[in-house]
């Protein structure tokens, strides 16, 4: 009984060995080549529109500024409202469906070279091989004693990436706070308290996943490795290791010719695992853990220009074109194939859609309101009087005057403090209106009527006003 208990025993433990695996730290080594160039130029490109943008200004304020207190978007000259949300649904289409194609046509495309945590990441990795070194430099100081040396390069390289951290959630609240009134607030230790917890907030989430974290947000908690395989086909364009010219693998000094000993072009020195961020083996075919980065393309043409062997052991290229020895050529005509001409066809039909709503956009809203107190009342002499509130919203930065106007029944009369109405720019009111009206005999219940509310620029009358017009329901006792 007690041997059958301790065979149990043994083979649960033996169960939670294999499901658990311990994280084995990963030192990237630095990699230059025509890839990492393109990523380190996205990573400025993107830093530079995301430090930036929120310092810029456009007409005497922040140009991109989400007043979420105010319930307004700042975009430049575009100023969203509330009732604007189909555009954020646009936005989400778009970014969908702009995903869905690239990942169609070039695999990981977003996560090998902008995706956030890849850019953070890369700007902690250079921070750290400038304080500690490259990849054998950090080894060895992680494997040895902890001494002066030790703590003051440790020391260095967190100061630096929580001095950025910090910044980082400086800028991301300074897109919601106008982040000039945000940096006096700072600097003067008066934050408000939900400032003050994004900032931190926002700044930890960037020191934790790209100082510490790094390959393991992309390998666990990013859904989008889980769920890219069903994007893929075999005519994708991903990061291949190419077997039939590579295998068999071996190490030889440069002199040796690989075909008379029967090498492949592979010298198996590792270098594609070594620069790999998520510390995968290409070479063992495409796994989930790739993000497409291409890495490994740079560090195995450095080797292979070396060697003085042909470029692209390593490469892009396509199940399809792998398996057949295409060219180039071939590879490009497959990319305009059916699913990427839907995924094209669709992204330009919502593009063309949204630029047209935006063209066409109303210079301003009108939403009419009934009075639920003030409903409908007998002014005396047959006169019938009801109630309205017009919520008037000017969605454009251009100061405007509004002639309001009814119809829908005889004598119609509006009675209001002021008329025209007027609003300055980015701005709503509510205006309550009184709407008197002698109803024929023998009218009763509810009239359909009309406002019409004409906006006009302050000082461009000859210009065409803009026109809205919105029915309600008179009530008739």
């Amino acid at each position: 009984m007690d041997a059958r208990v301790a065979g149990v025993a043994e083979a649960a433990d033996t169960v939670e060995q294999t499901l658990y695996e311990i994280r084995r730290k990963i030192y990237p080594r630095a990699v230059s080549g025509r890839f990492a160039a393109i990523r380190w130029s996205l990573v400025f490109l993107t830093q530079a529109v995301f430090y930036g943008l929120a310092w810029l200004q456009w007409n005497g304020r922040q140009a991109v500024l989400f007043d979420i207190a105010a319930r307004k978007f700042y975009i430049f000259g575009l100023v969203l409202w509330p009732q604007d949300i189909v555009y954020l649904t646009v936005l989400l289409i778009l970014s969908a469906y702009s995903l869905f194609l690239f990942t169609a046509v070039a695999g990981r495309l977003w996560c090998g070279y902008a995706c956030p945590q890849t850019v953070y990441t890369e700007i902690f990795l250079w921070i750290e091989r400038k304080v500690e070194g490259d990849r054998m430099a950090r080894m060895k100081l992680d494997r040895g004693a902890t001494d002066a040396r030790k703590l003051r390069l440790k020391a260095t390289k967190h100061g630096l990436w929580i001095a950025l951290s910090l910044w980082t959630g400086f800028t991301f609240v300074g897109y919601f706070t106008p982040i000039r009134e945000l940096f006096v607030n700072v600097a003067a230790l008066s934050v408000g308290p939900w400032e003050a917890f994004w900032m931190l907030f926002y700044g930890f989430a960037t020191y934790g996943n790209a100082g510490w974290m790094r390959e393991q947000v992309c390998k666990y908690m990013c859904p989008y490795a889980r769920f890219q395989g069903v994007m893929f086909d075999p005519d994708t364009l991903v990061i291949t290791y190419d077997r039939d010219r590579g295998e068999p693998r071996g190490g030889r000094s440069k002199s040796v010719d690989p075909k008379a000993r029967g090498l492949g072009d592979c010298v198996d020195c590792g270098i594609c695992v070594q620069v790999c961020p998520t510390g995968i083996d290409i070479r063992n075919g495409l796994q989930y853990e790739c993000i497409g980065c291409a890495a490994c393309i740079d560090g195995c043409n450095q080797v292979m220009d070396k060697m003085g062997y042909a470029r692209g052991l390593i490469r892009y290229s396509t199940e399809n074109a792998v398996k057949r020895h295409e060219d180039q050529a071939a590879i490009l005509r497959r990319v305009f194939r059916p699913r990427v001409l839907v995924y094209t066809g669709i992204l330009w039909l919502v593009l063309v859609a949204a630029a047209a709503m935006l063209w066409q956009r109303a210079p301003f809203k009108v939403d009419v309101i009934r009075d639920r107190v003030a409903m409908q009342a007998d002014a005396g002499d047959g006169v019938v009087q009801n109630v309205y509130r017009l919520q008037i919203m000017n969605t454009d930065e251009t100061p405007r005057s509004f002639a309001i106007s009814a119809s829908g029944m005889p004598g119609l009369e509006l009675s209001l403090r002021e008329n025209p109405v007027e609003l300055g720019g980015a701005t709503s009111r509510m205006v309550p209106v009184r709407v008197k009206a002698k109803p024929d005999a023998g009218t009763h219940g509810s009239v359909e009527i009309e406002f019409r509310i004409e906006g006009r620029s302050r000082g461009e009358n000859d210009l065409t006003p803009a026109v809205i017009v919105e029915k309600t329901r008179f009530i008739v006792p």
